[in-house]
């Protein structure tokens, strides 16, 4: 994408995590609500409170997190705009903090049936100059470690024993 001229860009961060484990289970664990409000910072009291509250997201379908973020209990409604399975999947913000905000989660297969998850997350603060003041402050980083520390809990979850036996 070429820059355009007196336009700052959105944020974009990237995630790349190695799991040992099929591609397809990282895939599905990606898109479990259940497993996503159980490996995000419990701090944020992260919960599904509308459209798919529970089990696997799909197509289509969207979902509302309440959780709190900076001191302030917010709510985030997301779509999947984009599903192609085991591969890719995408979720965007319909309504929420963000002015916009697009999450491309995408699966690799490597040997030794390792799975390299990417997350790239691009969003864009809303209030003018002093929301891209936040974005380069405090939300870019914010975010970064958000996104490591939920995939770090995942794989830890995919590599445990009690998850490998109870999905085979």
């Amino acid at each position: 994408m070429e820059p355009v001229e007196g336009v700052v860009p959105m944020i974009e961060v990237q995630t790349e995590t190695m799991i040992h484990a099929p591609m397809e289970r990282c895939f599905d664990a990606a898109r479990n609500i259940d497993l996503h409000t159980r490996t995000v910072w419990k701090h944020t009291r992260e919960r599904a409170v509308a459209g798919v509250t529970t089990g696997l997201i799909g197509a289509g379908e969207s979902v509302t997190f309440e959780a709190t973020h900076f001191g302030i209990r917010q709510r985030l409604t997301s779509r999947i705009v984009e599903f192609d399975r085991p591969f890719l999947f995408v979720d965007q913000m319909e309504k929420g903090a963000f002015k916009s905000m697009r999450h491309v989660h995408s699966f690799e297969q490597r040997d030794n049936q390792a799975t390299c998850m990417r997350d790239t997350l691009i969003f864009e603060a809303p209030l003018g100059v002093l929301g891209m003041i936040a974005e380069r402050l405090v939300l870019r980083k914010y975010m970064h470690a958000f996104l490591k520390s939920r995939n770090a809990r995942l794989k830890n979850v995919l590599e445990s024993e009690w998850y490998i036996t109870s999905n085979d």
